[in-house]
């Protein structure tokens, strides 16, 4: 799909989140990358063979949230 220079990196690959956007709404929360993959707000995302990803934010460590 990725005609970029360097191409943008596979819709499988552990980095695919590095490829760049093609098209986003940020009312809805979502954006479609150059390798097909459609990447939500909450850090979800859909592959283009319909496997899905869950969402992966990470967590404060436990005693940074006691401090607050």
């Amino acid at each position: 799909m990725c005609r970029h220079d360097p191409p943008c990196p596979a819709a499988k690959a552990s980095d695919r989140e590095a490829a760049r956007t093609v098209m986003r709404d940020d009312v809805q929360g979502w954006a479609l990358l150059c390798n097909g993959v459609l990447l939500f707000e909450d850090t979800g995302e859909l592959l283009p063979d319909g496997q899905t990803v869950r969402p992966h934010r990470p967590t404060p460590p436990a005693d940074s949230a006691a401090a607050a």
